[in-house]
């Protein structure tokens, strides 16, 4: 075949296919236009439905009408805080000291003690003291800071309370930058120092403190925290600068690390034994200490019937320290989740508190934080053996993260049953704003009303509660008790070279009942669980919480519409069950 006729035949291939294209596209369309034809002479039915609105994420639930009232001054409490601060920016002006509830005279009244700073060495103006305040029973307060020989000078920080020689009177431990202090109570009428050296490093810097029972032995241990290695030499020479500020508080970074102390009591008596306890913590195979602690709480995370002991460290990985029944510990922060973010980073953590939050076995432990950084919310769910950090599916995280958070609790302060969370705020750097214009030094405080199974997030935003959190406040250390015996929970928080404020709460409240655990030794740490039906709360009793504070010791405990069957308290020497409660009053039970 020739190559002409090849391309002949081609052509007319092409043409024969364009062809039978062109034929089936006419049909095609033909039949289309038939179609919509015939449809135009035909009624089309169309079948009503009824409109189904989209479900709701999230049922809109306000919190219950709130109110506190600042009263400190018109109830007697005219301290202010001294921080020392002449213009040099020393570290430890900025960082607070703490404040305690105490019953000193046994009265039953809550008395309040005050850690104060003074101005230092270099500095010869004249200071001032610790202080401490009694209750009147009506929650007015009077100066007794001379009376009961605690008007004494030194750079105070933490407090605890505790009864350590068992004489039936509480004793008070006030941390410092410097020589630590223990002051033993003579029945109510002064205090004496006792000459007990609790100090386990040179020139330390200890921070919050708390009795507790390491060893099972029924008296009271103490551990100290203590936060960095510091001097003023060490403070001028990092010579710390902010663009825009000049000369200001330095963070952690610029110092190196410190260890805690235990101290175990021997009747009444306290032994160092920090070095064989295995509490010191260092940096892999350095020799840098990798603890820089300022807030400890006690509890019993693996249910082994002894005290644990967690730790918020600042900047650096969180401690666990697991008790190991032999008086020593092993350090299980990672493994357990709570030493790092719920992004794997340490935080600038500072004050701490743990809760069985939803009335179930689910346990949180909290940790307020640096500015930007979300308080930390970390839940081991069902006693599984790990947390991890629920802060914003709780609700408690976005609504934080701007603040720089301090003293935090959770406490039910309108006594329907579920445990509320509290926080105080304020910045270290008193001219922050000049830098960051979404910052501040004096800060509102936050509180949250736990909603519980009724909302998404367990946690809701009180907007307005008064004076609780609609003043600004460099705020610091934070406690919680019942000054008025009125049976509600009222809130103290110190602030930086001010003086701090006591919140009344003038909530509409509901039912509840009061626990004060009694035992032949001295007893602050023990379970206690609540049969409701046939449903149990679980509340750790111990007062060791927050930010260099302690709260009031007992429990007071919201019932809502809840009726109680019965009370046990699990504590070391073993069980106690009791169901003659009464409602709305103090129950005080005796383990012995």
């Amino acid at each position: 075949m020739s190559k002409k006729q090849q391309g002949n035949d081609q052509i007319i291939a092409d043409f024969f296919i364009k062809s039978v294209m062109a034929i089936i596209v006419i049909a095609v369309v033909a039949f289309i236009i038939i179609i919509l034809k015939n449809l135009g002479n035909e009624k089309i039915l169309i079948k009503e439905q009824s409109y189904q609105a989209p479900a709701q994420l999230e049922k809109h639930i306000e919190p219950p009408k709130t109110e506190f009232s600042e009263q400190a001054k018109q109830r007697g409490i005219n301290f202010v805080h001294e921080n020392g601060a002449i213009g040099n920016r020393m570290l430890p002006e900025t960082m607070g000291s703490g404040v305690a509830f105490i019953d000193f005279d046994n009265d039953g009244d809550q008395d309040i003690v005050f850690a104060n700073g003074t101005n230092w060495l270099w500095n010869k103006k004249i200071s001032s003291t610790q202080h401490i305040y009694s209750n009147d029973g009506k929650g007015s307060f009077t100066d007794v800071t001379k009376e009961m020989s605690l008007d004494k000078r030194f750079y105070g920080t933490g407090i605890a309370i505790g009864d350590v020689n068992n004489d039936g009177f509480d004793d008070v431990f006030i941390a410092a930058v410097g020589k630590n202090h223990l002051y033993l109570n003579q029945a109510g009428q002064t205090f004496i120092e006792s000459k007990d050296i609790l100090d386990c490093t040179e020139n330390g810097w200890s921070t919050s403190s708390g009795f507790f029972d390491y060893d099972n032995d029924g008296d009271l241990d103490l551990m100290v925290l203590n936060y960095v290695q510091w001097s003023r030499e060490l403070d001028l020479a990092a010579d710390y600068k902010i663009d825009g500020i000049g000369r200001a508080y330095g963070p952690p970074s610029n110092f190196p690390g410190s260890h805690n102390c235990l101290f175990e009591n021997k009747d009444g008596k306290f032994t160092d034994v920090t070095e064989k306890s295995g509490i010191i913590i260092k940096n892999g195979a350095k020799t840098e200490y990798s603890g820089k602690s300022l807030a400890l709480t006690f509890l019993d995370i693996n249910k082994d019937g002894w005290q644990d002991v967690v730790v918020a460290n600042d900047t650096t990985r969180n401690f666990v320290y697991l008790n190991q029944q032999d008086k020593s510990f092993i350090e299980q922060g990672a493994e357990t989740g709570l030493a790092y973010n719920g992004s794997g980073k340490a935080t600038g953590a500072m004050g701490i508190d743990s809760s069985y939050y939803k009335n179930d076995a689910d346990l949180a432990i909290t940790v307020g934080n640096f500015a930007n950084e979300m308080t930390s919310f970390y839940v081991n769910r069902a006693n599984m053996g790990f947390f991890t950090d629920e802060s914003v599916i709780t609700g408690i995280g976005p609504q934080s993260r701007q603040a720089l958070s301090f003293g935090l609790f959770f406490f039910d302060y309108d006594l329907d049953g579920r445990l509320d969370f509290f926080q105080t705020n304020g910045h270290v750097e008193n001219d922050i704003n000049k830098v960051q214009a979404a910052q501040h030094y004096a800060q509102k405080s936050q509180l949250f009303w736990n909603c519980g199974s009724d909302c998404e997030r367990t946690y809701i935003p009180v907007n307005n509660a008064g004076d609780l959190n609609q003043q600004d406040l460099v705020g610091r250390s934070a406690a919680y008790a019942d000054i008025d015996n009125d049976g509600d929970l009222d809130v103290v928080v110190t602030q930086i070279a001010r003086s701090p404020k006591l919140f009344i709460n003038q909530s509409p409240v509901g039912n509840w009942i009061g626990i004060k655990l009694t035992y032949k030794q001295p007893l602050l740490d023990a379970m206690i669980t609540l049969q409701i039906g046939d449903k149990k709360r679980v509340y750790n009793y111990s007062t060791t919480k927050s930010y260099q504070s302690q709260v009031q010791k007992g429990l007071i405990i919201g019932l809502g519409d809840d009726k109680i069957s019965q009370i046990v308290v699990s504590y070391y020497g073993g069980e106690t069950t009791f169901k003659h409660i009464k409602l709305n009053n103090w129950n005080t039970v005796s383990l012995e």
